[in-house]
This record gives structure tokens, C-alpha cells and sequence, in this order.
């Protein structure tokens, strides 16, 4: 058999080990897509209210911590996901509306475009995915793992030392470096949703019991979401050294 392998931790080898099995039917890809696209819909949700607020700090934390912790409590209880993704999509929107809402006081018309791109990017690959021009072979699962766990490794150090003051050079400046680091974390983020794809087809393949549905729209959102991010700043890099 061969190892499942993704870069998003929420879709991991043994996502589809061990899982309860019910008699509510089973894992569907247009079901999954399904549930995607009601979790985006959340998130637009969550995301304007904070969006709409002049001080969203107090949302903003509840979003983080409690979206965190739904997480992880979706990770070890998949069985839960039909309930934890849609409130964990709402509180993520919530920290979404209010992160976006400052980089667009910073930058003008930011949003629209990082929300675009990262569509497109969706569209794009799954495009790609599905007409069998990106083959997930085991040396790219194996090449996107370790380049994913890389830049995890860089932001955890990143958050450590900013305890301490301590900020890495370049990588978080407008400078050549500091765009070309953003380029890369968001040609690796976006190539995680490949990985999302392959992993979701075979847990279909695989006869994945119907709440893994949820579960696998959670995975593509953690993906998606990172990726939006990634593209805001990486943005916020360019445009704003355009507009010194």
C-alpha cells in the first residue's frame, strides 16, 4: 500500500486509520466539496463581522484561541468534525475579518486581491489535479512534507526569539529576500492543496465513512487559509515598497 503523505497536519498518514466506522454511508468527493464550500461561506461570515469593527481585538482573540483549540480537537476526534468544522470555520472567520482589516488600513484594495488569488489558486490546481497535469508521486508528497515542516520549523524559531526581541533579518522585510521568502512559502502552501486533493481521493477511494467528508473540508480550509495569508503578505511586501 502506499504511505499517505501531506504537509497539512490535519491530513495526515493516519488521517483514514482507525476511524469509527458508521452506517451513515461513506466519503463522497462532491460531498466533500460540498462541505468546503458551506465552510467557506462561514468564514465569510466570521469574517465580516470583524471586518466591520473598529476595534475587533477582544473577537480576534476569541477566534484564535478558540479556533486553535477546535483544531485540535478536531484532529483526534474526526468522528466530531461535522460540528467542530463549521464553528471552527466562524472563528477562523473572525480572525480572518479583523487580520485583513489591518493589512488593507495598511495597503488599500489588498483583500480583494489576496482573496482572488488564493480562489484562483484553488481553481487552478484542482484544475490541474483533476486533468492528471500535477502527478502526486511519492518524491513530491516526500519533497512538500519536508519543505512544509522546514518553513513551520522557521516560524516556530521566528516566534520563540520574538519573545525575547530577537527578529530574523530579511525574511520579514519588503527587501529582494524578504519577497522572494514569501514567493516560496506561498508556492509551498499552494502545493499543499495538491496534496489535499490526492490525499481526499484516495480516503474516497478508500470508503471513508461520511463524516470524513467534514473532516476533509477541514483539512482544505486549514490549507486555504494558510495560503491566504501567505498571499497577504507577500502582497503587503510588494505593494507596499511600490507605494514608499
Amino acid at each position: 500500500m502506499a504511505v499517505f503523505r501531506t504537509g497539512n497536519p490535519a491530513l495526515s498518514e493516519k488521517t483514514f486509520q482507525d476511524v469509527v466506522r458508521t452506517a451513515g454511508g461513506t466519503m463522497t468527493l462532491q460531498g466533500t466539496v460540498n462541505k468546503t464550500g458551506i465552510s467557506l461561506l462561514i468564514v465569510m461570515a466570521g469574517a465580516i463581522i470583524t471586518w466591520n469593527m473598529e476595534q475587533p481585538i477582544l473577537l480576534l482573540l476569541v477566534g484564535a484561541i478558540g479556533g486553535a483549540i477546535l483544531g485540535f480537537v478536531t484532529v483526534f476526534k474526526k468522528d466530531w468534525a461535522p460540528i467542530t468544522t463549521p464553528i471552527y470555520a466562524f472563528l477562523e472567520g473572525l480572525v480572518l475579518g479583523a487580520i485583513s482589516r489591518m493589512y488593507d488600513r495598511q495597503v488599500e484594495g489588498i483583500v480583494p486581491i489576496a482573496v482572488g488569488l488564493t480562489m484562483g489558486t484553488l481553481g487552478a490546481l484542482l484544475l490541474a489535479y483533476t486533468s492528471r497535469l500535477i502527478k502526486v508521486t511519492q518524491n513530491f508528497r516526500l519533497g512538500v512534507f519536508a519543505a512544509t515542516g522546514a518553513i513551520a520549523l522557521l516560524y516556530l524559531v521566528s516566534m520563540v526569539l520574538g519573545f525575547f526581541g530577537i527578529r530574523i533579518p530579511l525574511i520579514h522585510e519588503a527587501g529582494p529576500i524578504g519577497i522572494l521568502f514569501s514567493v516560496v512559502v506561498v508556492v509551498i502552501a499552494s502545493l499543499n492543496l495538491v496534496l489535499d486533493f490526492d490525499f481526499i481521493e484516495r480516503g474516497a477511494a478508500m470508503g471513508a465513512p461520511k463524516y470524513m467528508e467534514w473532516y476533509g473540508a477541514f483539512g482544505l480550509l486549514v490549507t486555504l487559509i494558510w495560503l491566504y495569508l501567505e498571499i497577504l503578505r507577500l502582497l503587503a511586501k510588494i505593494m507596499g515598497k511600490n507605494r514608499r
